[in-house]
């Protein structure tokens, strides 16, 4: 058989712009917890590791590190779940796919790529909003932030897909818009098309990138270079 090209996608900010929801989630956990409620803008700077890390970076704008700090555990623990419970219920309120993503995934498949998702999102929940906003089928396979026992930036979290996939990593393109990608494709070795507006603080010159996009409108261009 012949081997199969192997496309990766982030989810949030790359795939779906989830940002409007996940400030609902995140605004609904703070205001119950008695910290500053922030506005979207906001939100997608802080999204990209896991749950744990966005409500930390908001209180303490730091890392999940420091959110690892909270003496109080069980509060922790309620204020992760509380947002996981809430969002999952309001997954799909206001979240919209990114402008020529259905295209590109049709144009993918009809050219036998395979593809598949890698997000620091809990599995369920990106399974779930796969699902909801339709683009669930075009996936062989989901990968979330507690799927391994490691998620990104470790490279594993990507070569571990291609391994399932039973995919070459020579002939595998990674898309995403942090940072957070950028460190794992980089450090797999994979190429990385990065969007231009994405969910991360940094500047596009500051994150690592092959090809740079607006959004997934004649994205194919690219693609058919490594095909």
């Amino acid at each position: 058989m012949k081997q199969k090209f192997t496309i990766l996608f982030d989810l949030d900010g790359t795939l779906v712009d989830t940002a409007p929801d996940l400030m609902h989630a995140h605004n609904h956990v703070m205001k119950q917890f008695g910290y500053p409620t922030k506005s979207t803008k906001e939100i997608r700077n802080l999204v990209g590791q896991g749950a744990g890390a966005l409500l930390g970076r908001s209180i303490w704008g730091q890392a999940k590190k420091e959110f690892g700090k909270v003496q109080d555990e069980k509060i922790k623990k309620e204020m992760v779940n509380e947002f996981i419970d809430f969002y999952g219920k309001n997954i799909v309120k206001e979240s919209t796919l990114i402008n020529g993503v259905k295209e590109f995934l049709i144009w993918s498949k009809e050219k036998n790529i395979a593809m598949a998702v890698c997000t620091n999102k809990q599995e369920h929940l990106a399974i779930d909003l796969l699902k909801k906003i339709g683009i669930y089928d075009f996936f062989e396979y989901v990968a979330g932030h507690n799927t391994f026992d490691y998620s990104k930036p470790d490279p594993r979290h990507l070569t571990s897909v291609v391994e399932i996939l039973e995919g070459d990593l020579n002939k595998t393109l990674m898309i995403g818009d942090s940072e957070t990608d950028a460190n794992a494709a980089k450090e797999a070795g994979i190429p990385l098309i990065l969007l231009e507006n994405g969910y991360t603080e940094k500047n596009i010159t500051e994150i690592h990138h092959n090809h740079l996009i607006k959004d997934f409108v004649n994205i194919e261009k690219i693609v058919l270079k490594y095909l």
